[in-house]
């Protein structure tokens, strides 16, 4: 047996925006945002900035595969 719905008192109203969000919907992205940028700025703070010598070792192979 299918259970009653009860109306609405009130009809829903589309205009304006009345959704809130909590503190931290908008200060977790805008604390990740400053620590990439932070990151960026300054890349030795990083912990795999010992990595460059490989990015640099995968451009001069493929340069020498365009050059071929």
């Amino acid at each position: 047996m299918p259970a009653r719905t009860h109306p609405r008192p009130h009809p829903v109203t589309t205009g304006g925006a009345a959704i809130r969000l909590p503190w931290w919907a908008l200060a977790l992205p805008a604390l990740a945002f400053v620590v990439l940028l932070a990151l960026i700025a300054n890349p030795s703070d990083a912990q795999a900035a010992s990595g460059a010598p490989a990015v640099a070792r995968v451009l001069e192979h493929a340069r020498q595969l365009l050059t071929r």
